[in-house]
């Protein structure tokens, strides 16, 4: 399966966007797709070889799990590369437009269990969450 492109641009400088998207006290205000949903925590050990877990879950305690990998690559204020529990790799550049606009860009191996574009949508609507949330901060 090809892999999965989204992206969006926020206006902030790379510097912010890059904090408020590595940094877990602002990872928790962000990374769920819904307002049902909630990050009551996350963890990130930004190096190569550093590891990452997030845990998302529903605000009723119904279901949730762990988004958990290992960083292959870091380039501050550029690029991340990881891989996920599963060998599934994900990429994500920051492209710095102008000093107060960033587009971040996310590339990903989509999984078997769910249509691409369930995983498209899910993955913007993170997206998007954080856009609002670097732009409203």
């Amino acid at each position: 399966m090809d892999p999965i492109k989204i992206d969006i641009t926020i206006l902030a400088p790379v510097e912010k966007v890059w904090n408020y998207f590595n940094e877990p006290k602002h990872i928790t205000k962000w990374n769920f797709a819904h307002e049902s949903w909630e990050c009551p925590r996350s963890e990130n050990d930004l190096r190569v070889g550093g590891k990452f877990k997030t845990r998302m879950e529903a605000k009723d305690k119904s279901f949730g799990f762990d988004f958990e990998g290992i960083y292959d690559e870091v380039v501050p204020n550029a690029a991340i590369k990881y891989h996920l529990e599963d060998g599934r790799k994900v990429e994500v550049i920051f492209d710095q437009i102008d000093e107060n606009t960033t587009k971040v860009t996310e590339i990903f191996d989509p999984e078997k269990q769910n249509s691409v574009e369930m995983q498209r949508e899910g993955w913007y609507a993170i997206l998007n969450n954080f856009h609002k949330y670097v732009e409203n901060h």
